[in-house]
């Protein structure tokens, strides 16, 4: 009987395992004092800046807003330069030259390698006022940037980057969230490359995390959304029960065999 009262109990607490979990994050609660660190990107008054600056084989997409179709009047007969492509709702698309300069429609080359994004358009906006246009409204997007998540999110994978000064909340948002096997608490931003890689440690329980300037995403960062202690707790389970199951299955049949050949 002891055995049996064993194997019962057993398979009560597999049955108990196997049950799906409640989603457990708290987000945005805890209200501890912001981090700050030593960054160049971050200023005095808290306001974070962007410092991507452009490098050749960048795709920037151009568009004058009084214009949406062109930066110019007319549509140009062949891609120039670096090439242009693109929908007319966009606007045109134009790759940077390794040389950094960016051939543009009645500008030709234009310098651009190392502004930044909002230096580069005030720079164009100034040179198609200057040469062609009347007050033109120029929007400047660089579309090859992107982040990569990885973990308990919604969607994993490469992610544009097409704003400055965007966030991780911002970019989870954008890949469908938080899984309910997430860890809240411990959300990792990897930055850089070889020896200067760093490792970034965000926790989105803390209200604060929302602003904090770490969680400013740069191109090439990768995200990482580990487990939560109770999703790797019940995938142990899972694989206890895996093994653990079919010898039951065979050990219940020979108690069976046993029981009944006593009769």
């Amino acid at each position: 009987m002891r055995v049996i009262h064993f194997i019962f109990a057993i398979a009560i607490a597999i049955f108990v395992s196997s049950c799906s979990y409640r989603q457990n994050q708290v987000l945005f609660e805890k209200k501890n004092a912001v981090h700050t660190v030593g960054d160049s990107s971050v200023q005095t008054n808290g306001i974070v800046k962007s410092t991507y600056h452009i490098q050749p084989r960048d795709i920037l997409q151009i568009r004058n807003l009084q214009n949406i179709k062109y930066i110019v009047d007319e549509v140009p007969q062949s891609p120039t330069g670096g090439g242009a492509g693109g929908s007319a709702s966009q606007g045109q698309t134009y790759e940077v030259d390794e040389d950094g300069s960016v051939a543009l429609p009645a500008l030709g080359h234009v310098p651009i390698s190392g502004l930044t994004r909002i230096e580069a358009t005030k720079k164009i906006e100034g040179l198609y006022r200057k040469e062609l246009l009347k007050d033109p409204i120029i929007e400047l997007k660089i579309v090859n940037l992107k982040v990569t998540l990885f973990g308990e999110v919604g969607n994993q994978g490469n992610l544009p980057l097409l704003k400055d000064n965007t966030t991780l909340v911002e970019m989870i948002g954008q890949a469908g969230g938080l899984t309910a096997a997430a860890n809240e608490k411990n959300v990792k931003i990897i930055r850089g490359s070889g020896a200067n890689k760093t490792v970034t440690e965000i926790d989105m329980g803390d209200i604060n995390s929302i602003s904090d300037p770490r969680a400013i995403l740069q191109n090439g960062d990768i995200i990482y959304v580990s487990q939560n202690k109770q999703a790797i707790r019940t995938n142990k389970l899972q694989n206890f029960n895996t093994i653990v199951q079919p010898a039951l299955v065979i050990l219940n049949t020979a108690l069976l065999i046993l029981t009944l050949s006593r009769q």
